[in-house]
């Protein structure tokens, strides 16, 4: 008795088409194919009838297919290729196959139903059809229709997929797809990959697609981390990306993948227990390890999107990875804090050190936590400058000077003895400004600081400063006469106590004395030029109503 292997036309549905149901994945094999026949270009051409799909067309310059190439190679289903034909460079370019399972050409039905292969090969044309329908109803033995057996051609050798009756129905949009497409492969210099569209330009499948849709921040290459030991070491390259905000879910870009052979292994992830942290919404990149293809187990899924991680290389493999990404999260956050900082003093032109030296311990505090906090948090990047310019300006540089609200003309004058702690000069300056505006505003010169105070104010008639003069009640009428003498006499009192009471009784001893032992404190001198301010903010109103 003869035996016989039979096989259900259903299993190679289930088994390979349905893995190549959406674009990207599907054409992916295609190229791939390609990519092992040496080819330098492959270009893929979309037809189109108003804005519904026709047919595809895959073409490119490999070595293309004898007739016994399309034999016992391309139509055998589950060939592996690598054991049969050897896992040996490419003749032109050197490339290493990227192929294995012998499942990828059922990726031509997994977008249509009629497929048209027109290969050249040393001068020798073979054209044949295959049809999806037929192949089903087949029993276990499908025969393709021939067009052309070896007929003689003066064509360069490669290979034509027409792909007909798409299952697809609505119209392409070639800048995601290429897109898609950069995101499977990593693309060597001497290989190019166009995608074409009927009355549309050009677009070409590069590197630089994969994350051109996000902003880079910070990158890391082999030479950045101090790796730890790993038995393929030598045989790994990464290119590891944090982006400058938060990356979308939805772009699919999110955690490393990984590629081998230039070809996608494992679709993207973090290789960590948990995901919790923010550094994980900004992390993208790639990870190359060539060395999984030499592994003796097969161990990357049929699909390409997950490598068996039970496997005791692959586990060791990935413990590695986890390590990789922690000293990437580490690093990134100390990059991030180290930027922000940066960019705080070059987007608020605040001096964040010097600013919380100069706030009271009470008040220290509390805004260095607010600070500290977002400008360590993971979770917040630039956009606190905003929150931080809002604290600062509540609680600015030296804020109990701030907060007295003094008047301009005194806050300048005693800045610079207070910023130096010197809260003695801070107030003789005060002082100083002070008696200078009133001979301003009076006209008198008299040099005696007491003296022009008891000159320029006061109730009687002949003095230059009216401090009352143009005030009104609530109801319209004047304030009467005493209440008007009162103020005016406070006025002149209380600038010659300034003088007198003030200055002069402690004039005469050492600054640091009066610092050291209490008697002129922070406090006494703010307190000091908040009189001074209100007294000059009263001749400032008298002098503009006397003009």
């Amino acid at each position: 008795m003869n035996y016989e292997l039979r096989f259900d036309p259903k299993t190679i549905e289930h088994l390979g088409v349905k893995m190549y149901s959406t674009l990207p994945p599907a054409l992916a094999e295609l190229i791939s194919n390609a990519y092992d026949a040496d080819a330098s270009e492959v270009e893929v051409t979309f037809h189109e009838q108003n804005g519904t799909p026709v047919s595809i067309t895959v073409k490119d310059n490999g070595y293309g297919m004898s007739a016994s190439d399309i034999q016992e190679r391309f139509l055998v289903i589950g060939r592996n290729r690598r054991s049969e034909d050897g896992d040996e460079p490419s003749p032109k370019y050197g490339r290493m196959p990227t192929g294995k399972k012998g499942l990828g050409k059922l990726a031509l039905f997994g977008l249509a139903k009629e497929i048209v292969l027109d290969t050249v090969q040393e001068m020798k044309r073979n054209r044949f059809q295959l049809d999806w329908d037929e192949l089903l109803s087949s029993n276990s033995v499908y025969r393709p229709v021939s067009e052309i057996v070896d007929e003689e051609t003066g064509n360069s050798n490669g290979t034509a997929i027409v792909l007909r009756r798409l299952k697809r129905k609505s119209a392409f949009d070639l800048e995601s797809l290429a897109d898609s497409l950069s995101r499977i492969f990593i693309i060597d210099t001497d290989f190019s990959i166009v995608l074409k569209k009927t009355g549309g330009k050009d677009v070409v499948v590069t590197n630089e697609r994969r994350y051109g849709q996000m902003e880079e921040q910070f990158i890391w290459g082999k030479a950045s981390l101090e790796l730890n030991d790993f038995e393929f070491i030598d045989d790994i390259d990464f290119h590891i990306i944090t982006s400058k905000t938060p990356i979308k879910p939805s772009s699919g870009l999110r955690g490393i993948t990984i590629f081998s052979r230039g070809k996608l292994v494992n679709a993207p992830e973090y290789f960590s227990d948990s995901a919790s942290s923010h550094f994980y919404q900004y992390l993208t990149g790639w990870i190359k390890a060539d060395f999984i293809d030499l592994l003796d187990e097969d161990v990357i899924s049929t699909n390409r999107q997950a490598i068996n991680w039970e496997d005791e290389k692959m586990a060791e493999f990935r413990e590695w990875l986890r390590d990789l990404i922690s000293k990437v999260g580490i690093n990134w956050r100390e990059k991030r804090k180290t930027k922000k900082d940066d960019e705080f003093k070059k987007n608020t032109g605040i001096d964040k050190e010097k600013w919380l030296s100069t706030l009271p311990d009470e008040i220290k505090k509390p805004v260095e936590t607010i600070v500290n906090t977002l400008s360590t948090d993971e979770g917040v990047d630039e956009s606190f400058h905003p929150v931080v310019l809002a604290v600062h300006q509540l609680a600015p540089e030296y804020p109990n000077l701030h907060w007295r609200h003094l008047h301009p003309e005194i806050q300048i004058a005693s800045e610079q003895g207070y910023k130096g702690g010197n809260y003695y000069a801070a107030f003789l300056e005060a002082v100083k400004r002070y008696a200078n505006k009133v001979r301003e505003y009076s006209g008198n010169n008299n040099t005696r600081d007491f003296d022009l105070m008891g000159n320029v104010f006061g109730p009687e008639d002949a003095k230059a400063l009216k401090v009352v003069v143009g005030y009104v009640r609530g109801n319209g009428d004047f304030f009467s006469v005493k209440t008007v003498k009162n103020i005016e006499s406070a006025q002149r009192k209380l600038s010659q106590g300034i003088i007198e009471g003030g200055r002069n009784v402690v004039a005469h001893q050492e600054v640091i004395d009066l610092s050291e032992s209490g008697l002129f404190s922070e406090k006494d001198c703010l307190d000091l030029l908040s009189l001074i301010s209100h007294l000059m903010c009263r001749i400032e109103t008298a002098h503009e109503r006397r003009i």
